[in-house]
């Protein structure tokens, strides 16, 4: 099936070629008859316009692309040439008067000999087998590469539904495992993790299916994970949140920061008020710096793994090529991930 855009660059392409015979009939001294003009140009066109189609539908798409057989292509491509050259001059020699005749010096009429005509319809015929290989091969060209930027974008689209999926269920493994932990001690705080969990979940559920969101979204679900995270500590977890600067209006990606908290609970000490987590925001209307820094546990080692962030790294090198810097400080005592963002 010819792609619409093929379809509109043929039908420019011959709508210049009627715009060039029209104009110059309308501009010639010499008024032809309809008969003339059928003759003329009516045959004439539907051995060009044959010839087109034969070599951009038939010949390329079937020796060329199909089997891959270039001398056979030359070969046909001759041959159907060569026929429609032999038609051209079967219709000169039954209408010499119409085909071969034209207006010489002096407005009078001169005939043609047969060998220039030939030579003549040999370029023709030429010209328009030309003409259909570059379209032809030009509009694929264009098609494939466009199929090939959807096929990269749904494989992007893909990765990034399957990132996103794995987010969610890390999340809530974890939350659960602290609820848990507070129902077993019997802890009055569990209604209120579980309220806050809900709170949570009804961000990432409906509004992080958006593309993009808003920056405060954002932000106001680091805090909530952060007092989610308070909870399962008997005088709360030690975190600073620092933010400087404006958050109005700006738009971010859903669930990009969260991982950087998340690993600073997980594998950071978070009970030490004396030096505590630190969480840092700055942002303008074009940038954002993000940073988390903990004191590192030498007890806490998740042997699980999990997401992590390599699977943030990831996110960012498709969502924002180009338009991030990741800094990770891995040191002997305190680990910081700082993250720059161009909104």
């Amino acid at each position: 099936m010819r792609s619409k855009g093929a379809i509109i660059v043929n039908l420019i392409f011959w709508m210049l070629i009627i715009t060039m015979i029209a104009f110059g009939i309308i501009n010639s001294s010499y008024k032809p008859t309809w008969f003339e003009l059928l003759v003329e140009f009516g045959y004439y066109g539907i051995i060009n316009v044959s010839l087109f189609y034969i070599n951009s539908l038939i010949l390329i798409p079937d020796i060329i692309k199909k089997r891959q057989k270039t001398w056979l292509y030359l070969f046909l491509l001759l041959g159907l040439i060569v026929v429609a050259v032999v038609i051209k001059l079967g219709i000169a020699v039954m209408y010499p008067e119409i085909i071969l005749e034209h207006m010489g010096p002096g407005k009078k009429k001169v005939m043609q000999s047969y060998d220039h005509y030939l030579i003549q319809s040999l370029f023709i015929s030429g010209f328009f087998v030309v003409i259909s290989s570059l379209l032809k091969f030009a509009t694929d060209w264009f098609s494939n590469e466009r199929i090939q930027r959807n096929l990269e974008s749904e494989k992007k689209d893909m990765e990034l539904q399957f990132l996103k999926s794995q987010l969610n269920p890390h999340f809530l493994f974890n939350s659960l495992n602290n609820i848990y932990s507070l129902a077993y001690q019997k802890s009055e705080k569990t209604a209120d993790a579980i309220l806050k969990l809900s709170e949570i979940m009804r961000y990432m559920i409906y509004e992080s299916n958006d593309s993009w969101v808003d920056l405060s979204k954002e932000v106001e679900y680091v805090k909530s994970f952060v007092e989610l995270q308070k909870l399962r500590f008997k005088d709360g977890a030690a975190v600073e949140i620092t933010i400087n600067g404006e958050i109005d209006g700006q738009q971010i990606v859903p669930l990009i920061l969260i991982s950087f908290v998340e690993n600073a609970f997980k594998h950071g000490v978070a009970n030490d008020h004396e030096d505590p987590i630190k969480i840092n925001i700055i942002a303008n209307q074009k940038i954002l710096h993000f940073s988390v820094s903990n004191k590192k546990s030498k007890t806490n080692k998740d042997a699980m793994g999990g997401v992590g962030l390599n699977n943030v790294e990831r996110r960012l090198q498709l969502l924002y090529p180009d338009r991030y810097k990741l800094n990770i400080v891995n040191s002997a005592t305190h680990y910081t991930t700082e993250l720059m963002l161009d909104l």
